[in-house]
């Protein structure tokens, strides 16, 4: 066991997603709970390199919980990938009295916190926080449960519109190298295909696939395409490929980029945040480092981080079965 921590630093870093607000809470007030102080670190990495820091008591995050993004703010840092950068950060932290940090984001967030810990030793735990589910160690990351709504709501307003109009919409969503928020918001939008990273469906398999639903007396039809999509180059040509070989088909594509990204969390991003929160502190207060803390089957599991890093959830074989059979 490393010595009494009596000051936690907290940051966010990478792409923000809702919850993470509702995170900060939870770390701010698990430290006023056990009588410890607690620090926000600006910016991410680079805030740390920086020394953009300022105190946060329990008032300091009141009426936070329901927004999105990120109060912390979120960098990406070139400096803190050199070792010039990482001294400087751990300069200013050490300085500053802190004795451990909780980091809230993805991969890359837990890779700077990973080789930060190995060169320093410095007690890290990480929350995982992006909107891509693609963290290994956990069965839900903060954000994605809201993204997933957010999603599913847009292409209910899309498929209004798509049949009105007798039209094939593509619908983009984000994931670049995983597929989770295409394969789930896509069978609960009732989607006619989804496209993803982890399953090349091909072209010719997806005309035939549109085809057959316009032979079954479809007049309009919506594909979801995760931006990770091997199929075409991007989903503007593949709406091009499509319309040139199904003519009767009139083809739009809407890209629903950041806004995934936004918006007010979900009951049960927010819920998750504040368990993940206090239980990342508890690690710290009993010399716990170099871990992510998770949750699998509804129990909070921790995950060494280059575990975290390094393995990959696989796709749901059974719900692509399901999109199939729903697809008629």
């Amino acid at each position: 066991m490393g010595k009494k921590i009596k000051k936690i630093g907290v940051m966010t870093s990478g792409g923000d997603a809702p919850g993470m607000n509702a995170a900060i809470r939870a770390v701010v007030r698990s430290c006023s709970y056990y009588n410890i102080e607690c620090i926000g670190i600006y910016r991410g990495y680079q805030g740390m390199i920086e020394g953009d820091f300022e105190p946060l008591t329990s008032r300091d995050v009141s009426n936070i919980i329901n927004r999105g993004g990120t109060v912390l703010k979120s960098a990406r840092s070139k400096d803190f990938r050199t070792a010039e950068g990482r001294a400087k950060a751990y300069k200013n932290i050490t300085e500053a009295g802190m004795d451990g940090i909780v980091l809230i984001g993805g991969d890359g967030t837990f890779t700077g916190g990973m080789v930060f810990n190995d060169e320093y030793k410095f007690p890290c735990i990480g929350i995982p926080g992006t909107i891509d589910n693609d963290i290994f160690g956990t069965n839900y990351t903060i954000g994605y449960d809201t993204a997933l709504n957010t999603v599913v709501d847009v292409i209910d307003k899309i498929r209004d519109t798509a049949s009105s109009h007798n039209r094939l919409f593509f619908v983009e969503v984000m994931g670049r190298d995983a597929g989770f928020i295409a394969l789930n918001a896509g069978v609960g939008a009732g989607a006619e295909e989804i496209l993803i990273p982890e399953e090349d469906l091909g072209l010719e398999r997806l005309l035939e696939s549109l085809k057959r639903s316009r032979r079954s007396g479809k007049s309009s039809s919506i594909v979801v395409v995760s931006e990770g999509d091997k199929i075409g180059k991007n989903v503007f040509e593949l709406a091009n490929y499509v319309e040139e070989n199904m003519p009767k088909y009139e083809v739009r594509v809407s890209v629903l980029g950041h806004m995934q990204r936004g918006g007010s969390p979900s009951c049960y991003d927010r819920v998750l945040a504040s368990r993940l929160g206090v239980k990342a502190v508890e690690l710290l207060l009993d010399g716990q480092t170099n871990l992510m803390v998770g949750i699998i089957d509804n129990k909070i599991e921790t995950t060494v981080l280059s575990k975290a890093i390094k393995e990959h959830h696989s796709i749901n074989k059974e719900l692509l079965r399901v999109s199939d059979i729903m697809s008629i």
